[in-house]
């Protein structure tokens, strides 16, 4: 059991570092652009990054939920998951996509330089997985 919290722990220390990383990535970025002098550029990759945020946090949410509802429910023929839960896994894409175009319209923030912004979450975990490489190393 001790080895199971350790695991829980780890990866909850990963998943926080890999939440923190996606805003701080898509800070960065969106700072050097701004001052490179491109506001709505930077505008679009903040947007992107808090995206991609919001987008790891409904997922890592809705992963939790179903894996916690298949645990309380081990030896039921059928277990059973709220429709909530689904709709926060599946519905993330639809809501990103409306807030993309949203903001593109409304504004004309540029499409890729949002695009641009939700890859800060790739970033992130790529410098998490260095991290735990360069850590496993020592």
């Amino acid at each position: 059991m001790e080895t199971t919290q350790r695991g829980h722990e780890w990866y909850a220390k990963a998943e926080r570092r890999i939440a923190g990383m996606t805003l701080a990535f898509g800070a960065v970025a969106g700072a050097a652009v701004a001052i490179a002098g491109y506001p709505k550029w930077s505008a679009g990759i903040a947007i992107g990054a808090l995206l991609a945020w919001v987008n790891f946090r409904w997922f890592e949410q809705g992963v939790t939920a179903v894996v916690r509802v298949a645990q309380a429910q081990i030896g039921a023929p059928k277990p059973r998951i709220s429709m909530w839960v689904w709709v926060k896994m599946f519905a993330r894409y639809g809501v990103i996509g409306v807030l993309l175009y949203t903001t593109w319209a409304l504004w004309r923030v540029p499409v890729v330089a949002m695009l641009a912004g939700l890859c800060a979450l790739g970033a992130a975990v790529m410098a998490e997985s260095i991290y735990e490489i360069m850590g496993r190393a020592n």
